[in-house]
């Protein structure tokens, strides 16, 4: 005799809540800034993720101040007490720290630093191509993902060569299509 039998309906799952995320979020920070070179500032389990900010993933402690670009940038919290940058007065300072430009930044910089952009940033809007070399991109935390929005042109960042600068963008408004980039 074969019979069957009926599985159980499983009870759907609840999205995660927001301090879960974050603390899935803190985990990869951390994993992220301990598994930095040794050249760079070493992350220390006291000092990451609650306890400090991370800058091109080598973290520094609350109250640490950093320059890059022309400004000062000093590691804080948010409402909430997690790590930040707030971006102070341009002093015109040399730069304290690295700055490769915008790329994916979990496990790589906090919310709040500033970078100039890359092709990383190149979108279309349309059939025009909008290069990401020619803005500045600031970390924001939207919703539950971090993500570069630009916050003005790269010509208020202070390059301290023109090495620095980041390269043209190699893609051409031929490679949008309907408003997005192939």
């Amino acid at each position: 005799m074969v019979t069957t039998t009926q599985r159980q309906a499983t009870p759907s799952r609840k999205p995660r809540s927001r301090w879960r995320i974050r603390a899935a979020s803190a985990v990869l920070i951390a994993v992220g800034a301990l598994s930095l070179s040794a050249t760079a500032t070493p992350a220390t389990a006291d000092s990451l993720p609650r306890g400090g900010c991370l800058w091109d993933g080598a973290g520094y402690r609350v109250g640490a101040t950093v320059y890059a670009g022309g400004w000062a940038f000093t590691c804080g919290t948010d409402s909430i007490g997690w790590p930040r940058w707030d971006r102070g007065s341009t002093r015109g300072h040399g730069s304290t720290v690295s700055s490769p430009g915008t790329g994916y930044p979990v496990g790589r910089f906090s919310p709040g630093a500033v970078q100039p952009g890359s092709d990383y940033n190149d979108y279309c809007v349309g059939s025009q191509l909008i290069e990401g070399p020619d803005d500045i991109y600031e970390l924001r935390e939207i919703g539950t993902s971090l993500l570069w929005r630009s916050i003005g042109s790269v010509s208020q960042w202070a390059f301290e060569s023109p090495a620095a600068r980041p390269a043209p963008t190699s893609r051409t408004s031929s490679m949008c299509t309907e408003g997005v980039l192939s």
